[in-house]
């Protein structure tokens, strides 16, 4: 095995650059200004829950939606006046209803029942009756229509949870990783946004309503007059200072966009932003284009005129662009709006602030102890495997965190606690891959093999057996990106970085450094042992000969996680249900440290803690508790009470109810994720290797995740985003051990043709179990010091992965082996009997 000079050389300028790119983030604030111009990345911005951020709170307009209700009614109401050749003008908004004065009997009553056509039923009271959202009453010649209090509440309820969906949006098109996007009471949202100070573009971009039409520029008018002809509006311009006159009847409404995206224009390099119609948008704006050359055509934002080109040509495709004097980041701002549709309803910022992180600075300085201990522990296991060449395996897991950290920072990636949990598997991924070199080379050590031919062989069988489990956890987290959001994608990204990065620095740097210390020290044969001398080999082992049990127990075992899963259920934290916020402040300094375990100690389940106003003051979020509102008061009492213990004249600020900040939708989106991944398992390895290798994988990886949840249900430790990491872990870990199994047998099926598929079996298990202990071991030893240190915000995920690996782990021996075997048999069996009467209908 050779390395030609101009690969040893990339791959030093590679490792070099990461180090530098990956600087930043251990540098203080003063050298990193000091040498910003040397420096060729910013830090990684570090999530909300890690770090902090922007807190705003947006209040939805409660005025501006009765009204627009009230504009939407008069226009129906006239509407239904025309239809009866009634003159309009007899509808007119007074106040907060409207009045329609018809002084004839005859036609009040044609008018009456389209009017009350107009009502909507609001919510159920019982027994099936429902209310309506509007009153219709009559006194004399006029009908008055007024909005009923429930309708009013029925439409601030939906207008919220829309506004929730399309800041969401918004804030995922702009690029801002994993935000915190809760309603507050009943016309509020609260958005926390991860490592932002100055949050003017997002201010921007949550505060508009986004509301785009087209419309047709009046010429004869002058947009200086002050009294302008009735059907013309004077509206002034965005960018320009300049005044419109624009006609008031709306050409193409907003709602026809179908895309919009930023650009440059090619011929002065300018921002602009290009749009498309949909098909009716754009045989309107066809016909409009074709009837209107040489006339000025306004594209209005929110009651301004974005911009006014005049039509040279009819355009008969659908698509435009928007230019004027904006900056790119204000093109990429006004495409998000246009793309995510307009707000239901104006929405005022009333509150902002900077707040400390989720987690709270105490837990994040324990996690960060903990994760040392953690990483400490593997590398003196590293050590103990393998003395000497576990010194170059340790390198290799050093410069692959190393190298995970400067890509996140190239990217401009946000790192929040679903991103670690990915880099954790990632360094498992990593540390599983050095193992099965060191296994393969002792094999071939043990057959006979001279140190430089068992260094090759050795590497090309690891390295078909790291492709296939890389690439295979690689397929599934790729479709985690496309259909996931939130921290779903956050655990994507970290993961596709470490599985591209561990093949790197365990395929060539690994490699070349065994290579280098085999020829430097002239060694003929490579002897690697542990630091207690040469490992013994373990006794052949029958697991098919138990296989009856040991499927029997995982069945049952699942069986019983489902039905926990159901009774009592699990155990749904603030992410998922919501609870109480509570903002306590102090003159003082506040201890964090010594309120959260009062917090802890009311078993009132998952309690948050954030920081803010320089540490002198605390948002403590704790999920909602069973039952009515009596027992929120209880709860929220005792919340007081423990405050009042641990931080002396401490004042209560404020109490809200706050919303969870999983939706429907996200949620959806995250199993659909979650879902389409195991699909695509399913399909590559029924590609590599056959199809029952690929339903034993999925089969045994369902059961492995139905046994967390399980888990979860049992201990009631709280599901929240936390844990759901803690889920896609265990699916990236579990099915990267099954491929590594599953690689053996098909190696031993090509080299022992006749032997027994059960036999193959157990030979193929005796000849990985110690891969699978020892990577199962260097991964427990990273977790345990955060599962037993760490404290309860990182519990949903560090004693889940700690039950996980074990099940995992037990389930690629004692599973994955019996399933194939059945799938196998059962496949033969009904080969054999079609066989027969194949040969009969021949005859």
């Amino acid at each position: 095995m050779r390395t030609s000079k101009w690969a040893v050389l990339a791959y030093v300028a590679i490792t070099l650059f990461g180090i530098i790119a990956a600087l930043p983030n251990v540098l203080p604030a003063s050298v990193q200004q000091q040498y910003a111009s040397f420096l060729p990345v910013k830090p990684v911005t570090l999530g909300l829950d890690l770090k902090g951020g922007s807190h705003l709170v947006l209040e939805v307009d409660a005025a501006g939606l009765r009204q627009a209700r009230l504009n939407t009614l008069l226009d129906d109401i006239r509407g239904a006046l025309r239809t009866e050749r009634l003159p309009t003008s007899s509808a007119r908004i007074a106040g907060d209803s409207i009045a329609v004065k018809i002084p004839e009997q005859a036609d009040r009553d044609k008018v009456m029942p389209k009017i009350q056509e107009l009502a909507a039923p609001v919510g159920t009271l019982g027994f099936g009756t429902s209310t309506s959202d509007i009153d219709v009453s009559t006194a004399g010649d006029t009908i008055t229509i007024r909005q009923t209090e429930a309708g009013l509440n029925e439409r601030m309820t939906a207008a919220v949870d829309q506004s929730l969906e399309i800041i969401r949006r918004r804030v995922d098109q702009v690029g801002v990783a994993e935000p915190l996007i809760q309603r507050v009471g009943s016309d509020r949202i609260l958005v926390q946004l991860p490592g932002l100070q100055d949050p003017t573009r997002l201010r921007q971009l949550l505060g508009s309503t986004a509301q785009m039409s087209f419309h047709m520029v009046d010429t004869s008018v002058d947009p200086n007059t002050t009294t302008p002809p009735r059907g013309v509006d004077i509206l002034p311009g965005t960018n320009d200072g300049a005044k419109y006159a624009v006609e008031s009847r709306v050409a193409i409404s907003g709602e026809r966009l179908a895309d919009a995206k930023a650009g440059f224009n090619q011929q002065n390099n300018e921002p602009i932003v290009s749009f498309t119609f949909d098909s009716q948008g754009a045989r309107q704006f066809a016909e409009i284009t074709r009837d209107n050359v040489g006339l000025p055509f306004a594209i209005v934002l929110d009651g301004k005129v974005l911009t006014a080109p005049r039509i040279n040509e009819p355009i008969p495709g659908g698509q435009g662009q928007i230019s004027g004097n904006f900056t790119a980041q204000e093109a990429t701002v006004l495409s998000a709006l246009l793309r995510s549709g307009a707000l239901p309803a104006p929405l005022t910022i009333i509150e902002e602030r900077s707040v400390g992180p989720n987690l709270g600075s105490d837990s994040i300085r324990m996690g960060i102890y903990t994760g040392l201990a953690g990483f400490a522990f593997v590398v003196v296991m590293m050590l103990v495997l393998y003395t000497s060449w576990g010194v170059i395996a340790n390198i290799g897991l050093v410069l692959h965190t190393i190298l995970t950290i400067a890509v996140l920072g190239m990217l401009g990636s946000t790192l929040t606690l679903p991103g670690i949990a990915g880099i954790i598997l990632g360094i498992g991924m990593a540390v599983d891959a050095n193992i099965l070199i060191n296994a393969r080379i002792r094999e071939e050590t043990a057959a006979g093999a001279g140190a430089m031919k068992a260094l090759d062989v050795g590497f090309n069988k690891a390295f078909a057996t790291i492709v296939d489990g890389n690439v295979t956890t690689l397929v599934g987290t790729i479709l985690l990106f496309m259909f996931g959001t939130g921290p779903v994608r956050g655990f994507a990204i970290t993961m596709m970085i470490g599985i591209v990065i561990s093949m790197f620095t365990s395929i060539t740097v690994v490699r070349l450094m065994m290579y280098q210390m085999v020829v430097r020290q002239k060694l003929k044969k490579i002897e690697i042992h542990s630091i207690f001398g040469k490992v013994p080999a373990i006794p052949a082992f029958s697991f098919m000969r138990g296989r009856f049990v040991a499927i029997g127990m995982s069945a049952f075992l699942s069986i019983s996680s489902v039905v926990l899963f159901f009774t009592p259920g699990l155990n749904y934290g603030i992410d998922f249900v919501g609870g109480i916020q509570v903002e306590a402040t102090s003159e003082a300094q506040l201890d964090l440290a010594a309120l959260r375990p009062k917090l802890e100690d009311l078993n009132i389940g998952e309690v948050a803690l954030q920081d803010f106003d320089q540490g002198k003051a605390v948002l403590i979020r704790v999920q909602r508790q069973p039952g009515g509102e009596a027992e929120q008061t209880v709860a929220l009492n005792a919340i007081k009470e423990a405050v009042s213990q641990a931080i002396p004249g401490a004042s209560f600020e404020r109490t809200e109810v706050v919303g969870p900040t999983i939706s429907a939708e996200l949620a959806r989106s995250g199993f659909l994720a979650v879902g389409l991944a195991m699909v695509a398992i399913l399909f590559y390895i029924w590609w590599r290797f056959e199809w029952h290798f690929a339903v034993g994988a999925i089969v045994t990886l369902i059961l492995d995740i139905t046994k967390m949840i399980g888990f979860f249900a049992l201990t009631q430790i709280d599901f929240n985003l936390t844990a759901i990491a803690a889920v896609l872990t265990l699916i990236g870990y579990s099915v990267n051990d099954k491929v590594v199994v599953y690689d053996r047998m098909r190696e031993n099926l090509r080299k022992y043709k006749s032997m027994p598929f059960s036999d193959l079996i157990d030979l193929s298990i005796n000849q990985v179990v110690m891969r699978c202990i020892f990577t199962s071991v260097a991964i427990l030893a990273s977790l345990l010091p955060m599962a037993i240190w760490g404290g309860d915000p990182v519990k949903p995920f560090a004693w889940p992965m700690v039950f996980g690996v074990i099940v995992a782990t037990t389930s690629s021996i004692y599973i994955g082996g019996p399933i194939l075997l059945f799938l196998s048999r059962w496949w033969k069996e009904r080969e054999s009997t079609r066989a027969p009467g194949t040969e009969l209908a021949k005859n």
